[in-house]
């Protein structure tokens, strides 16, 4: 009664460890079981090849014992007709030995002919379920790997939580104080560069007045326009010391 015991419950945790193996990988499961089927079939079809190789040697001696038949038949008849009814009767009893045996070889390829037909459309039958089962096996492994990841993101979706109490929403907090400092540095540099701009712009600005006033004398130095033009009033040139009047 204990070994009785004994035994169920290694048989039970045998099971049980037989269903994890089993319900561990379904899909590599169903392969196996496929794989097996198609090397069954390979060997039914192996053996149906056989099969058929007998039907024709039994197809070839129905054959050729109807050709003997017929040659049988044409002796009798010739030899009744040269009216030697001895050697037509002799090739007359070989004659109906050979029907026999030319009957019992075509009953024999019209079962083989049945048994091979049979044993074909099974295999056929099997060859389309496989197949039928090959699709499934395919939509199945698709199925189950799009269900897990659509599990996955669903873990994700409610683990990516940004809240400040959380890693990622501290992270997050990091990284926008990292983007604020470094936009502080940028604006301070930005802020820094235009000292001393406004005095650049007016000695640029002094210069270029200068140069436009120089190009303007010389264009009436040249006598390319009056200074009315220009708007450059004329100054006296005199040659040596300065005379003034006197009253």
């Amino acid at each position: 009664m204990i070994i009785g015991k004994l035994w169920h419950t290694l048989m039970a945790q045998i099971n049980k460890l037989a269903n994890v193996f089993w319900t561990a990988d379904p899909i590599a499961q169903m392969q196996y079981e496929y794989d097996l089927a198609v090397a069954q079939l390979k060997e039914g079809r192996e053996g149906l090849e056989q099969y058929r190789a007998l039907v024709e040697r039994v197809g070839r001696q129905a054959a050729a014992d109807r050709g003997h038949v017929r040659s049988l038949e044409a002796k009798v008849k010739a030899y009744l007709q040269a009216g030697d009814r001895e050697s037509a009767a002799r090739f007359a009893l070989e004659l109906q030995k050979a029907r026999q045996g030319l009957a019992e070889n075509e009953e024999q390829l019209k079962m083989h002919e049945q048994a091979y037909d049979n044993n074909l459309s099974k295999i056929r039958h099997a060859s389309g379920k496989l197949a039928k089962v090959k699709e499934k096996i395919a939509r199945y492994d698709a199925e189950l790997k799009m269900s897990r990841a659509e599990a996955e993101m669903a873990k994700l979706a409610t683990s990516f939580d940004f809240n400040v109490t959380t890693d990622f929403g501290q992270i997050e907090q990091v990284i926008n104080d990292k983007i604020s400092l470094n936009r502080a540095k940028a604006r301070v540099a930005a802020d820094m560069s235009t000292e001393g701009i406004v005095d650049v712009q007016r000695e640029q600005a002094m210069e270029q007045a200068l140069a436009d006033q120089a190009l303007k004398e010389f264009e009436v130095e040249m006598g390319l326009v009056t200074p009315a033009t220009v708007g450059v009033e004329e100054t006296a040139k005199q040659l040596g010391p300065k005379v003034t009047e006197e009253v």
